[in-house]
């Protein structure tokens, strides 16, 4: 299969950054595949050829050549993931605590760990339905987002975590740390969500897209950022970073969505600083209501820190 050609200008919010960390957070790549494209030649900013470590500015155009989408999948390869940790396994599902750079499944141009293999590699058997790059996976995390992860091991699991999360049966709560403060500290922001008209890499609040609605509360206020307690009643991609960016409120560290890359290095941030907490659900085996709860990995923890500090 060929490769892929993909041309884009750089946004704003990733002025400054380095190439292969703006090749890698554009399209979902690890740093290591996005340094490699940069060597192979495969990647022009305003048609020359850069290295690695050039800062980019935002509105130059980039042109990139990403290696073939992966062909159907029929049982996910094992594979070792530095910092998965199983919190609760039965037969019927596996809980798991995701670190950051780690995708749910696999996914083309992605070429960086994953949830599926980590769990394959732990010798946890996940349930046949689904596609086959993401059977068993039931709802997903962002590559940059860590926290509570659930998956299916049965078939009765997947049908009905499935139906649980497509009717709203399921409690996620996420803590993210938002630039400024929210007014009302406590509200709901209620706006259609769809795909970016310019960046097909992003989504934004738009008339005509789908029923978006997000809880919060703020828990904690520093001089320049709000710590939020975030309730998903629906469960759109970038959900929570598009809803906070379209309040002017963009996640710590999220420059996709508009973050100001000063206060990221300040608290040494790399990623957004977004954290799936908890999640609650009816076991679809027991039928008995449970919970799980993620403390915060050290990057986020460190930064809340340098916050109160």
């Amino acid at each position: 299969m060929s490769s892929v050609e993909r041309s884009l200008p750089v946004p704003d919010g990733l002025e400054g950054s380095r190439l292969d960390q703006a090749v890698a957070r554009l399209f979902g790549l690890s740093r290591t595949t996005a340094a490699e494209l940069i060597e192979q030649g495969d990647v022009l900013v305003d048609g020359a050829a850069c290295a690695k470590s050039e800062r980019v500015t935002g509105g130059s155009w980039l042109e990139v050549r990403l290696p073939p989408p992966p062909g159907a999948v029929e049982e996910t390869e094992p594979e070792a993931v530095d910092g998965l940790a199983v919190i609760y396994s039965d037969d019927d599902i596996v809980v798991v605590d995701k670190p950051v750079g780690v995708a749910a499944h696999p996914s083309p141009g992605w070429t960086g760990p994953t949830v599926t293999a980590g769990l394959a590699a732990l010798g946890h058997r996940l349930s046949s339905h689904g596609p086959a790059e993401r059977q068993g996976i039931v709802h997903r995390l962002d590559v940059g987002t860590t926290g509570i992860m659930v998956a299916a091991k049965s078939e009765r699991a997947y049908s009905a975590l499935k139906h649980a999360f497509k009717e709203r049966e399921v409690d996620k709560r996420y803590h993210a740390v938002v630039q400024g403060h929210p007014d009302p500290l406590r509200g709901t922001i209620d706006a259609p969500i769809g795909r970016h008209s310019n960046h097909d890499y992003k989504f934004a609040v738009m008339a005509g897209g789908k029923n978006s609605v997000t809880h919060y509360d703020t828990v904690e206020a520093f001089p320049a950022a709000s710590l939020v307690d975030v309730k998903l009643e629906t469960g759109r991609t970038h959900q929570i970073r598009v809803h906070f960016s379209a309040l002017r409120h963009p996640c710590v560290g999220d420059l996709t969505y508009g973050a100001d890359p000063t206060l990221a290095a300040k608290v040494g941030l790399s990623r957004q600083w977004l954290h799936a907490r908890t999640l609650a659900f009816t076991h679809p085996g027991s039928g008995q209501w449970v919970e799980f709860h993620s403390d915060y990995p050290r990057d986020l923890a460190n930064a809340l820190d340098i916050l109160r500090g």
